[in-house]
């Protein structure tokens, strides 16, 4: 069955093809291109690791002092490889198990469809869902923004969106993706405390500066000015108008207001954290 997707160059050859030109490039400016999403600022070899068709070991070679940034990335990649490997159990369960006897998460279908079909209100969550369904990937940054939109500002449970991902990725690695929403979701080893919220505005005005990225896959906002790009809601009415754009109509309300949602996953994370029926687990027990 087509997925309408075009598909990534496939073999080794590709794979050290792709390499060559990110070494000449992009690995120079990589710790500054990384956080871009409206630049080609990343290696693009998440597919050719996942499939097996370069070795980690082969870009961890060829990198320098100089290199360190990339370098922990491939690393974090190792990381959650190891810890899927000593706690399989978390494919499908959270390694603070707190998370699973006590968590209160939110059985929300619409809220659920809104986010997967990139119709959140919030155009920078809305982007990256687009990107997902477009291209089957999305870049690292508004992975992160659109998983904790989901897991916190929703309260949604994190292993729904980690399977609609695997569902969609090219790259779709289950350790990294696990390992990815369960960081963004505070469930995990090393994760996010659970109080770091990402602030999709605030992440979009931020690393999407001239909207190049989100007026890419949000075209029903192109015409917006910039101050009012990622917050349209806050949009004077005739700027709406001179802009095409009507909210409720060709662009939703966002589905939640985002200083309520904060305080209420705060709320629900706080009480489980103090809820001491469950016991917490790490990759140090097993």
């Amino acid at each position: 069955e087509s997925t309408g997707i075009d598909l990534p160059e496939a073999g080794e050859e590709a794979a050290w093809k792709r390499w060559a030109h990110f070494h000449a490039s992009g690995l120079s400016t990589y710790d500054e291109g990384r956080n871009r999403p409206d630049l080609d600022g990343t290696s693009a070899m998440s597919h050719h690791l996942k499939y097996g068709e370069i070795h980690p070991r082969s870009i961890l070679a060829e990198l320098t002092d100089a290199d360190d940034g990339f370098r922990r990335e491939i690393c974090w990649r190792e990381f959650y490889a190891d810890v899927l490997h000593q706690r399989p159990d978390s494919v499908r369960a959270s390694l603070d198990a707190r998370y699973d006897s006590s968590m209160r998460w939110v059985d929300d279908v619409e809220a659920f469809d809104a986010w997967a079909h990139g119709r959140t209100g919030f155009p920078f969550v809305d982007a990256g869902m687009r990107q997902l369904r477009a291209e089957g990937w999305m870049h690292n940054r508004v992975r992160m923004v659109v998983a904790m939109f989901l897991t916190k500002d929703l309260l949604i449970d994190w292993r729904l969106g980690e399977r609609h991902f695997m569902r969609h990725l090219v790259d779709g690695d289950l350790a990294s993706n696990n390992g990815g929403w369960q960081w963004s979701a505070s469930t995990g080893t090393d994760a996010a405390p659970y109080f770091r919220i990402f602030n999709p505005v605030t992440q979009g005005e931020k690393f999407d500066a001239e909207g190049t990225y989100t007026r890419q896959w949000v075209p029903e906002l192109s015409q917006l000015p910039d101050r009012y790009l990622f917050k349209p809601w806050e949009c004077p009415p005739l700027v709406l108008a001179e802009a095409g754009v009507t909210l409720g109509s060709t662009y939703p309300y966002p589905i939640v207001e985002l200083k309520p949602s904060r305080e209420r996953a705060l709320s629900a994370y706080q009480a489980m954290k103090e809820n001491r029926s469950g016991q917490r687990a790490s990759v140090h027990d097993a």
